[in-house]
């Protein structure tokens, strides 16, 4: 609609559902980095070899191959060290010292950072959950101001995490191990989830409906359950299998509320036995079932009209995923839908983000190595014969989630010490802070995509929805 007054500026971060910055700061990374060096590095190390050392010129591509990925780690190492911060920052820091923001128990590491100096954000969180450093104030209000008090270079010890834990996990994704990872996670205690989670047990983002408002988090997840039932466009009747399906709030739901035939799929025994239970409770043992297996044991047989999956496929992992996008092609009717809501990470990347990501690797989502960028996503789904039907990044409702799962999580705070023990309070305590930010700037995301197969013979038709703005005026052309 087109007016005769002028526009108005938008206030930014102005929906009260979303977590305000208190400061806003833009991060080194991609930008800075230079690919030219790089490349020059690849070619030019191989080449030095080769003269210093007589070698022929098959030998000198068969190094450049071998050398490629050790010389680019060692670059970014470097480069994450050295990295300056981007000039164009909207806000100055509050140049506090970083007593201002935590207190050092351990003598040694107090004499390392103290008045300006800023400490490495792997070397804090590591000595935090060693109970060798206390916070001062509150974890989210501390680390919205993280670059006035932490650096984010690749140290040591994320290397040879990388190295040695988060690249063997990558290339193996066996049964065994996934299922040990699932249960170790997953099957600590359903205690230990509700006090985060709430009554929904849903561990996936939820969405906002009313961005003028604080939502409840049991709203936003009512908002993402009808969402999610309706962009499948389930009916009664369906056979609506749930992939990787948690505690089985949506496999009930859509049974109770759309007449579904629904089956979820889990390695979580706890998960299985809850949402079972769950299942009984609201009346639909009968439509609604869980079963404890690995998604590569799925019953194929008969074919399911909507296949839904939120969040487990990061757990597939990349070498695997190609392969699990071909079973559930297998296992979706012709004229069925394919509901993936997956996390990812941003292609313009900043080293807060390599922090953050392995930082959840190694404590948070162990084997979730497939939280890639939207366009690696879209061509792995059209290389297993989906069409993609629309994609929607929902990363700013996530923080929202995660702030409502921050904010239960500070609230039972004595009962989780007294159950489970300081160390993994704290460790969720900064997952929870930090990914509120991380979600919220874009450092990952979050991708909604509806997909179908991709045959000729398919009803795009019955898939067509009304522009926006659609009966509007739309004044003059």
């Amino acid at each position: 609609m087109t007016t005769d007054s002028a526009p108005t500026a938008r206030a930014a971060f102005s929906s009260p559902s979303i977590a305000k910055p208190t400061l806003l700061r833009e991060g080194g990374g991609a930008r800075e980095y230079n690919s030219y060096l790089l490349y020059a590095l690849v070619a030019g190390v191989p080449y030095l070899l080769k003269r210093a050392l007589g070698l022929s010129l098959g030998t000198y591509f068969v190094l450049a191959a071998l050398l490629a990925l050790p010389i680019g780690a060692l670059t970014l190492v470097v480069h994450s060290w050295i990295v300056r911060t981007p000039t164009d920052q909207i806000g100055a820091l509050p140049n506090q010292p970083i007593e201002a923001y935590m207190t050092i128990l351990d003598k040694e590491l107090k004499a390392k950072y103290h008045g300006s100096r800023k400490i490495p954000m792997e070397e804090f969180f590591e000595r935090y959950f060693d109970g060798d450093i206390d916070l001062t104030g509150d974890a989210l209000e501390m680390f919205e101001k993280r670059y006035d008090w932490a650096i984010f270079p690749i140290t040591l010890n994320v290397a040879r995490f990388f190295l040695l834990q988060w690249i063997p996990e990558l290339l193996w994704h066996s049964k065994k191990q996934d299922e040990t990872q699932v249960r170790d996670h997953y099957d600590r205690g359903d205690d230990f989830y509700a006090a985060f989670l709430g009554d929904r047990m849903v561990y996936t983002s939820g969405l906002i409906g009313d961005a003028t408002r604080r939502e409840t988090l049991e709203e936003l997840q009512d908002n993402k359950l009808r969402d999610v039932c309706e962009r499948v466009q389930m009916r009664a009747g369906d056979r609506h299998l749930d992939l990787g399906c948690g505690w089985g709030t949506l496999a009930a739901f859509a049974a109770k509320n759309y007449g579904t035939h629904s089956v979820g799929v889990t390695l979580g025994r706890n998960q299985t036995a809850f949402g079972n239970a769950r299942a009984a409770a609201w009346g639909v043992a009968d439509r609604a079932q869980l079963l404890c297996m690995d998604y590569r044991d799925t019953p194929r047989r008969p074919r399911y009209h909507r296949i839904t999956c939120l969040e487990m496929a990061e757990h597939v992992g990349v070498r695997k995923f190609n392969e699990f996008l071909l079973q559930v092609r297998d296992m979706l009717e012709d004229d069925g839908l394919f509901y993936l809501q997956i996390a990812g990470l941003r292609g313009a990347w900043q080293y807060e983000d390599f922090s953050w990501g392995l930082f959840m690797a190694k404590y948070v989502f162990p084997g979730a190595d497939a939280s890639c960028p939207l366009n690696w996503v879209v061509a792995q789904l059209e290389a297993a014969g989906f069409e993609v039907r629309s994609s929607d990044t929902v990363g700013v409702h996530y923080s929202a989630t995660l702030d409502r799962w921050y904010e239960n999580w500070m609230q039972n705070r004595d009962q989780i010490v007294k159950t489970y023990g300081k160390r993994w309070f704290r460790i969720w305590e900064i997952f929870l802070a930090w990914s509120v930010i991380i979600a919220r700037q874009g450092s990952s995301t979050c991708y909604q995509i509806l997909a179908h197969k991709n045959r000729n013979a398919f009803d795009r038709g019955a898939l067509i929805r009304q522009p926006l703005g659609y009966g509007m005026p739309s004044g003059s052309v």
